[in-house]
């Protein structure tokens, strides 16, 4: 990265700003490389696409920034983002600027420094600011044509199925058994429609220095319109991935005993905040998420033997692709309910 071309790039093109600068990539992320950057004028966070050939339709940072900028002044709360860059002779991608946001980002869902008061408050929160994200009204903020029409869960089966394919490297037969379920299984449209984030979960939200409040949620690549279930399954797999692994869980965790709700209330509380009495195909909602997240991690693996990862731990992650689908199977042939 040419340091001094882009102080030159953010000199002219945000407001304030004042070099000279420092650049330091962030750990942590399998996706789109992110960095702080420390200005004579403050701190700011750049983050943009990976270099190399990518995958259709991933790494959309100019999504990201269109929805962030349109979720300021809402009840959820996000980094203010101040630029986009979509000239790759910059830095050799597309990239976007925002804010800093100072504060406390965990990656143990058992929030092993806490109290048990403040691990409770803390999933209030993360409750209270999903259902702030499915209430937004799209109209309003301008995002009524921030995803396709039709049936959420067909379109995102179809993709991921593509993504899936494109960077498979070893056939795994728990996958191909999933993928064909999910895409057989789906349940009669209900014609709910939000905004979703596509990636809530606990390391991509900022809390406050001392509050059990969130101050940004971040990573909104794969944020679009669709069906507020599956943001809400896609956290509540955190209960069910063990708590050993890489990417950690809550499996094999006494929650009760440590103030952090079971999968269970947690969802009865998200339920109580959107005003529903009950949720039905709970199990195809988590299974579709295992899906989801097993195709995510098998672009990650391919993107490390390809030589464009943005992690060193890639490769590592991208191994649980089969773990992942064959804990769905598990919940499929369980047919668990809440």
């Amino acid at each position: 990265m040419d340091i001094e071309k882009l102080n030159a790039y953010l000199t002219d093109h945000i407001e304030d700003f004042r070099g000279p600068l420092n650049i330091e990539k962030f750990a942590g992320g399998q996706s789109n490389p992110t960095y702080r950057i420390t200005a004579k004028s403050g701190k700011y966070v750049l983050r943009s696409k990976p270099v190399g050939n990518l995958l259709p339709s991933a790494h959309a940072v100019d999504r990201e920034y269109r929805v962030t900028k349109a979720l300021l002044g809402t009840d959820v709360p996000v980094a203010k983002p101040l630029h986009l860059c979509t000239d790759n002779d910059v830095i050799g991608s597309w990239f976007y600027v925002m804010d800093f946001m100072e504060g406390r980002i965990f990656w143990d869902p058992s929030l092993p420094d806490l109290t048990n008061s403040e691990r409770t408050n803390m999933y209030h929160e993360m409750n209270r600011v999903l259902a702030a994200i499915h209430s937004v009204v799209l109209d309003k903020q301008g995002l009524q044509d921030y995803g396709k029409p039709g049936n959420y869960y067909e379109r995102q089966i179809s993709r991921w199925s593509k993504q899936y394919k494109a960077s498979e490297t070893d056939y795994i037969e728990p996958m191909e058994q999933l993928m064909t379920w999910v895409g057989q299984n789906i349940p009669p449209d209900d014609g709910m429609v939000s905004l979703i984030h596509g990636d809530y979960r606990l390391d991509n939200l900022i809390f406050h220095p001392s509050k059990p409040e969130i101050i940004a949620v971040v990573d909104w690549e794969l944020s679009t319109l669709g069906h507020p279930l599956a943001d809400l399954a896609y956290q509540s797999m955190q209960w069910r991935m063990p708590h050993n692994s890489i990417v950690k869980g809550l499996g094999g965790f006494d929650r009760i005993k440590n103030g952090i709700p079971t999968e269970e209330s947690y969802v009865r509380e998200y339920a109580d905040r959107m005003g529903w009495t009950n949720i039905e195909h709970w199990p195809f909602y988590l299974a579709f998420s295992f899906f989801r997240l097993a195709a995510i991690v098998q672009g990650v693996m391919k993107r490390s033997l390809d030589g464009n990862a943005s992690n060193k731990k890639a490769q590592e992650v991208g191994k649980l692709t089969r773990p992942l689908a064959e804990k769905a199977m598990a919940i499929l042939w369980d047919q668990r309910k809440i």
